[in-house]
């Protein structure tokens, strides 16, 4: 059941014209059906991310910043989450396990954070460990600056890798044409650290100057999907674009997957963006 809601069922066609470029798009339903639905937990107004504890019981992160633990048909409210920028798309977001959380105890959660000088807010990243009632041991790992008032594009989901690695995403917060090709510059990126916090010796930038250090991949738009392949152990990504402009990507060290210099979306205004669908030394859409 844990893998099943998790995974992601992905198919993509690709045409030599882009989807939002079309007069009319099409959407072809199935007939029937192989599975069903089932209500498992109600009441919730935003639910943004889920994790299984070992006892079968499931943390949920409400965008509002609330944490609530469904065990045994029950809900109830955990205390000390961390204190989250709720604004558009921001609140708290995405939350994950340490591959070996039965012997540690970290979860790690991704949130809208007013952390620093500037006003507004960005994504960051914390672990804590649970206690059963409340979060403990918080920990920072990471933040992206500048803050800004700007509501969208936070990404901010986790998986790990089979090597211990941590990814998330950070969106480009809505300065398409300002962050995701500045590899000097959060946001617009996918990252990589130790589960500490630290910064793997090894990542693609760690030499540049004034790059951030813990960029792995960049020229991203906004990724909230997540997932490492079953078989491969390739980290998948699921970026949400402009119209007809959305992305399933394998993340691939070092690679520039384009936003905003290629892409097959336009504006949600109708106009376009670009009319380059591939370049090289950018990975295709």
């Amino acid at each position: 059941m844990k893998n099943s809601i998790k995974a992601l069922c992905l198919f993509v066609v690709m045409t030599n014209l882009s989807c939002g470029q079309k007069s009319e798009n099409e959407v072809n339903m199935p007939s029937e059906t192989s599975f069903t639905a089932e209500l498992i937990v109600d009441g919730l107004e935003i639910p943004w991310g889920m994790v299984f504890l070992p006892d079968g019981s499931m943390l949920i992160s409400e965008k509002s910043g609330e944490i609530i633990l469904f065990k045994d048909g029950q809900k109830s409210t955990i205390t000390n989450g961390p204190e989250v920028y709720n604004r558009g798309q921001g609140g708290l977001l995405d939350m994950e396990l340490h591959p070996d959380y039965e012997n540690n105890g970290w979860i790690y959660l991704s949130f809208a954070s007013e952390e620093g000088e500037d006003k507004g807010g960005n994504t960051a990243i914390m672990r804590a460990k649970f206690d059963g009632n409340s979060l403990t041991d918080k920990e920072i790992l990471y933040k992206a600056s500048p803050n800004t008032t700007k509501g969208q594009h936070f990404g901010s989901r986790l998986e790990f890798d089979d090597q211990g690695y941590l990814y998330f995403s950070i969106g480009e917060r809505g300065e398409r044409d300002i962050n995701p090709q500045d590899i000097t510059r959060d946001c617009g990126k996918i990252y990589r650290i130790y589960d500490d916090g630290r910064i793997p010796e090894d990542n693609p930038f760690i030499n540049e100057s004034n790059a951030k250090k813990a960029i792995y991949t960049y020229g991203n738009r906004n990724p909230q999907g997540m997932v490492k392949h079953p078989e491969t152990g390739a980290i998948w990504i699921h970026e949400h674009g402009p119209q007809g402009g959305d992305e399933i990507n394998i993340v691939k060290k070092g690679a520039n997957y384009g936003w905003p210099v290629i892409t097959y979306g336009i504006n949600y205004s109708g106009t376009p963006i670009t009319d380059i669908t591939e370049k090289e030394g950018m990975e295709q859409p």
